[in-house]
């Protein structure tokens, strides 16, 4: 079987849904994936042994492009794959696998995609309260289950595969030895600081981790540069050459070895929490506004840290209105506790 998934378009769908793609090597043990995607997924989906070629995506997150859909989905007919499953819900990315006439044509309702898919699947999403969950459904036949307790357990969550050379490489090419254990902070956050663990809570807690005898890297992305100079310039002197900061700096190949090399992270609400689940890095989630019961961190060794319940929006234009309250009342003290106890491998 020849399979084509249209893919996310953000880094924590895209980890999520390799969780799809391994149920279905599991129930299809000679399946053929191909995965659709923006360039950007390469490092990641070049990690999932159940992914057999990534197939770039030219077109934007917004664009329509209806002639160039087209031609894609026509390009795609010499492939002949058997199924496609498309996993974003808008009526645009159903486009391609139409026009590449592939016969079955599986996702979610979505924007009213009837005709375009021809397994449409209506969602409850009672019935299916994790992303992760709604992927894996898409892999059995439709009507078979009618809620995620239906699903065979254990769920196969996400693995990225980093080999121990490629960590010392991509170690040594950052200057970072081993004179010191690893420990990563992902400070970064979509919507700027609303939904970030504030700053000077980060550099409390590096400098306990330093004293401890840890050194500590920034991870995220050029946005998220400022405030990694925001946590080093609050730490000691002394303590900053420890304290590495690399958002920006690094492209997302490197940024999930260097994570697959860390003992530990620390972490907002991020795509990269979900890159460091998949790793099987021991983890500490803080959440704020944004709720961990849809997007989890799909990991044993994952513990979240929320104070409030429920969903609270917050808009881009929020974002200068600075730390939300609840994560600011969450103490680097409470964070340090439940990291030092899946360091020493103990349930806290």
């Amino acid at each position: 079987m020849k399979i084509l998934v249209i893919g996310p378009s953000w880094v924590g769908d895209m980890m999520m849904s390799q969780s799809l793609y391994r149920t279905l090597r599991a129930r299809y043990p000679q399946a053929i994936i191909d995965v659709m995607a923006p360039a950007w997924c390469r490092p990641l989906l070049a990690r999932m042994p159940e992914v057999n070629e990534a197939i770039s995506m030219p077109l934007g997150h917004g664009a329509f492009a209806l002639s160039e859909r087209r031609r894609l989905g026509l390009a795609l007919r010499e492939k002949r794959y058997d199924r496609a499953f498309v996993l974003p819900n808008s009526f645009k990315s159903a486009l391609i696998p139409f026009f590449a006439h592939i016969p079955i044509r599986t996702g979610w309702r979505g924007e009213m995609r009837y005709g375009l898919l021809n397994d449409v699947r209506k969602l409850d999403k009672s019935a299916w309260p994790l992303m992760v969950e709604r992927y894996i459904a898409l892999a059995y036949d439709k009507g078979t289950m009618q809620s995620a307790k239906e699903l065979p357990h254990p769920l196969l969550w996400p693995q990225l595969q980093v080999s121990e050379g490629e960590k010392g490489k991509v170690c040594a090419q950052f200057s970072i030895d081993d004179a010191r254990p690893l420990i990563g902070f992902c400070p970064g956050a979509e919507f700027g600081p609303a939904k970030r663990w504030p700053h000077y809570h980060y550099a409390s807690l590096a400098q306990s981790l330093i004293e401890d005898g840890y050194q500590i890297t920034l991870f995220g992305s050029a946005k998220d540069k400022t405030a990694g100079e925001q946590i080093i310039a609050a730490l000691p002197a002394e303590q900053q050459p420890w304290c590495r900061n690399l958002a920006g700096e690094t492209e997302l190949d490197q940024a999930v070895g260097l994570i697959a090399a860390c003992q530990a992270i620390v972490t907002n609400d991020s795509g990269l929490m979900h890159v460091a689940a998949a790793l099987g890095r021991p983890l500490v989630a803080v959440y704020g506004p944004s709720s961990p019961d849809f997007t989890p961190p799909l990991s044993n060794k994952a513990r979240v840290i929320r104070l409030i319940s429920g969903y609270h929006k917050i808009r881009k234009g929020a974002a200068d209105e600075g730390y939300h309250q609840s994560l600011i009342d969450i103490s680097p003290k409470r964070v340090l506790n439940e990291l030092h106890g899946l360091l020493n491998n103990k349930e806290v």
